[in-house]
């Protein structure tokens, strides 16, 4: 890799990621080129927000299962913050519909953890040049979704479906969640398993599963 230019500083990087190892290994494979500066750690939505204020990065790399929230709810906050920024989600897994959220979000883009090292280096070079960037594995599902050919998962859920599902994130019981909606037990029941058949799932806990992988449930 060739030296900058004198004239161009290196890309100002914002690294947002909470666990040390991972944060550790991303930045020694980002600082060992010397147009790409890590300007500051974060381990938190609000660490972010905070930090982007004070160092005014060029580029956030951003994990997207914060402590405090989920990295894809935090963009607008971000470019906010600071207009010119890009922000890059990082995720350990993706989705068509996660993919769609972070481009309609002014997101420049989400990449797979699993792509490896070399290929994150080259996507921050190429969102801070003006890029959107995808992981190949979820490309043709979020074109398809922004160009509206093809609906997210969970998209026909009914608003007191999306409550029912929201209870069952949270771990509440058939029950539970009938009283907190304030509907008899049976029907409770029904909203329950409508949004199982709606998100193609064979029980609560694969509901809840395929709803955080799709986005819907933080």
């Amino acid at each position: 890799m060739p030296s900058p230019s004198p004239h161009r500083r290196p890309v100002r990087i914002l690294l947002v990621e909470d666990h040390d190892m991972v944060a550790e290994a991303i930045c020694l494979a980002l600082e060992r080129s010397p147009d790409l500066q890590v300007v500051a750690r974060a381990a938190s939505v609000a660490s972010a927000l905070a930090d982007a204020r004070r160092c005014e990065p060029d580029v956030v790399l951003m994990d997207r299962r914060l402590p405090d929230g989920d990295g894809v709810n935090a963009i607008a906050g971000l470019r906010a913050l600071v207009p010119d920024v890009r922000v890059l989600i990082l995720a350990a897994e993706g989705s068509g519909s996660v993919a769609a959220r972070v481009a309609e979000t002014g997101g420049a883009g989400l990449l797979l953890k699993a792509r490896g090292l070399k290929e994150l280096e080259d996507s921050v070079r190429r969102v801070a040049a003006g890029e959107t960037v995808f992981s190949q594995d979820v490309l043709g599902d979020v074109l398809g979704r922004l160009t509206g050919r093809a609906p997210g998962v969970g998209a026909n859920l009914t608003p007191r479906e999306r409550e029912a599902l929201g209870l069952l994130g949270e771990g509440r019981t058939t029950a539970e969640i009938s009283e907190e909606l304030g509907v008899a037990l049976n029907t409770g029941r029904n909203h329950v398993q409508r949004v199982l058949e709606k998100l193609g799932a064979r029980s609560q806990l694969e509901a809840v599963t395929i709803a955080r992988r799709e986005g819907l449930l933080e």
